[in-house]
C-alpha cells in the first residue's frame, strides 16, 4: 500500500537509480503518471516529457484495437487488412487531432523530445490492463529508442508478464494477485486535473 502518488514515485525513483547517468529520458503517462514522472525525473536528473497514445478500435468492436496512434506515428495489426482503408484513415486524423489539442494543453508549443539512440523511461502510476503501455511501447520504438524501460508501482502479474515480453525491462514494486484497481493500493488516490498536469509540467 502506498500512501499517495509521491511516496509510490520516491520508492520507484530507488529502483531506477542505475539510469541516472544514461542518455535516458523519462515519459509519463498523462494524467496520473505526471504527478510520478515529475518526481522521477528530478530524482534521477533527467528529462521529463509526456507520452500520449490511443487505441483504434475496429468498426464493429470498439474495444478490440486494431491499433494505435500517438502524435506523429501510428501502427496497425493485421486486422486492418479487412477493415476499409477510409474507416482508418479517418480514425487516426480523428485521433491525432485531439492527441495534439491535449499536448498544447499540457506542453504549449513545446516540441516533443526525441527518442532516437535514448533509453526511455516510460512512467505510470499503476497498471491496469497494460494495452495502452503496450502500444506506447511499440510507437516508442518506431520513434528510435534503444532501451524501453516500464516503471510502475503497482500492477496485475499478468499484466505485468505481457509487458515484459514487450520492453526490455519492466520495474514494478507490487504485483498483488488479488489486483482490481490501481486505486485499491493507494491510501490517497485523487483524480489528477489538467490544471495540476500543466502546472507539474511547467
Amino acid at each position: 500500500m502506498f500512501y499517495d502518488r509521491e511516496d509510490a514515485a520516491q520508492q520507484l525513483a530507488n529502483r531506477l537509480k542505475l539510469y541516472r547517468h544514461e542518455n535516458a529520458i523519462i515519459l509519463a503517462v498523462p494524467r496520473g503518471g505526471v504527478p510520478v514522472g515529475k518526481i522521477v525525473s528530478g530524482s534521477l536528473g533527467l528529462p521529463l516529457d509526456i507520452i500520449l497514445t490511443k487505441k483504434i478500435g475496429h468498426p464493429v468492436n470498439k474495444e478490440y484495437a486494431i491499433g494505435a496512434v500517438g502524435l506523429n506515428d501510428s501502427y496497425f495489426t493485421n486486422a486492418d487488412d479487412i477493415v476499409p482503408s477510409s474507416y482508418v484513415e479517418q480514425e487516426v486524423e480523428r485521433v491525432r487531432s485531439d492527441l495534439r489539442d491535449r499536448y498544447e494543453l499540457y506542453m504549449g508549443n513545446k516540441e516533443p523530445l526525441k527518442l532516437h539512440n535514448k533509453t526511455v523511461i516510460i512512467v505510470d502510476d499503476g497498471i491496469a490492463t497494460g494495452s495502452t503501455l503496450l502500444a506506447t511501447i511499440r510507437l516508442a520504438r518506431k520513434k528510435g529508442a534503444v532501451k524501453i524501460i516500464i516503471a510502475a508501482p503497482v500492477g496485475p502479474p499478468q499484466a505485468v508478464k505481457r509487458l515484459k515480453e514487450a520492453a526490455d525491462e519492466v520495474v514494478c514494486l507490487e504485483m498483488p494477485a488479488d489486483f482490481n484497481a490501481v486505486g485499491q493500493f493507494y491510501q490517497h488516490f485523487d483524480q489528477v486535473s489538467d490544471e495540476k498536469v500543466r502546472a507539474l509540467l511547467k
